[in-house]
């Protein structure tokens, strides 16, 4: 009995990792797509004739990307960067703010204020999209940075995720900083962020994807191709003349890679954050 319990639990785990790495296969042929048609001639590309890889890997095509003199791709990446990055600080610094505020110092409608901030994510984006544009263009920010950045810089629902994660936090460790001296703001630097970095990885990560795959906002307000993000310029393929398949899927690729290169540095606290902000509370 205690042999057969045992086969069957061996079975059981071979069948996970069975499916596991066939999950993982699946979800790399996107990439796979990427990077073999990237260095394919466009023969090889749709030929009805399909090879595992390009007979010759056309590292030239790398080139080509950064040499298109109708695709600024240096450029676009470079604001794409900018945007992700000043939208990621800002993003974690006012949420966190918030939800601390909301979880450790007494208010009485603190409750309230929440509720309040939650209900905004039942506002579909369409409703605010058409003010904000008016918003911005009236303040002359049309093709800035500041246009791109400042009005998407509150997160509720990371404002959500840090006042769970603050609710959960060691009051002992509060307690102690208060005993010494010092007040809310002191200790929310001292004391909670450095004992709260994985919280803040995941926050951040995931706040970063969200802006650097940001689309239809970088499209309306970075009218001029000085303002393109990367995305923004990955779509002047959909619209052009002349479809060049490789410098497509090249392009692509390279404006993934930053997102993975993120993904892979910081994946073991986005698990780890979402586990700790007490979300299933």
């Amino acid at each position: 009995m205690h042999d057969a319990h045992d086969a069957l639990a061996r079975a059981g785990r071979a069948l996970r990792v069975v499916l596991l790495i066939a999950l993982a296969l699946l979800f790399l042929v996107p990439f796979y797509l990427l990077v073999r048609n990237g260095l394919a001639s466009e023969q090889e590309i749709t030929s009805p004739d399909w090879t595992f890889f390009p007979h010759e890997l056309r590292w030239s095509h790398l080139a080509e990307v950064f040499q298109d003199p109708g695709l600024p791709m240096g450029r676009a990446l470079f604001n794409s960067a900018v945007i992700a990055v000043s939208t990621t600080v800002g993003t974690v610094v006012l949420a966190s703010l918030a939800g601390y505020g909301l979880a450790r110092i007494p208010y009485r409608h603190a409750n309230a204020v929440f509720y309040a901030i939650l209900g905004t994510l039942m506002v579909p984006a369409a409703v605010t999209f058409v003010p904000s544009f008016v918003l911005v263009s009236s303040l002359g920010w049309i093709s800035t940075l500041r246009g791109l950045v400042i009005p998407t810089l509150f997160s509720a629902f990371a404002c959500f995720i840090f006042r769970q994660y603050f609710l959960g936090f060691p009051q002992e460790l509060e307690d102690a900083a208060r005993v010494d001296g010092l007040g809310y703001w002191r200790t929310y630097w001292r004391i909670v962020v450095p004992n709260a970095r994985p919280v803040f990885a995941a926050v951040g990560t995931i706040v970063f994807i969200g802006a650097w795959n940001a689309f239809l906002w970088p499209l309306v307000i970075g009218q001029d191709q000085e303002a393109w993000t990367v995305q923004v310029a990955l779509s002047t393929f959909t619209t052009a003349q002349n479809l060049n398949l490789h410098e497509l899927f090249v392009a692509a690729a390279v404006s993934i890679a930053p997102l993975v290169v993120v993904f892979l540095l910081l994946q073991r606290y986005i698990v780890a954050g979402v586990e700790r902000s007490g979300i299933d509370d």
